[in-house]
């Protein structure tokens, strides 16, 4: 995951993008794009929007993921810490059986 975060960091800083990302804008994004990860399976079964669209689901998932480590930076989170953290929480509130 550090590797990931490092590129995307490096990425954007290399462009100059920092002073025009903040949460809101992030947010935004994330959520942009993850309607377009949706439209791949708008009227579709999910197996066909699979078969037919497997790569631009890729393509939207990584933006999403791109988007939110970005935020996660901005917003000075530990995005590894917080999945770790909410993975504990969510085994006591949904216990395996």
């Amino acid at each position: 995951m550090r590797e990931i975060y490092e590129k995307i960091i490096e990425f954007r800083d290399e462009r100059g993008w920092k002073p025009y990302h903040n949460g809101k804008d992030l947010a935004i994004s994330i959520s942009l794009e993850s309607n377009e990860l949706l439209e791949n399976f708008q009227w579709r079964s999910s197996e066909e929007a699979v078969k037919e669209s497997k790569q631009n689901i890729k393509e939207e998932m990584a933006d999403i993921l791109i988007y939110l480590i970005q935020m996660a930076d901005v917003l000075e989170i530990d995005l590894e810490e917080e999945v770790l953290q909410k993975l504990k929480k969510n085994a006591v509130k949904y216990p395996a059986e």
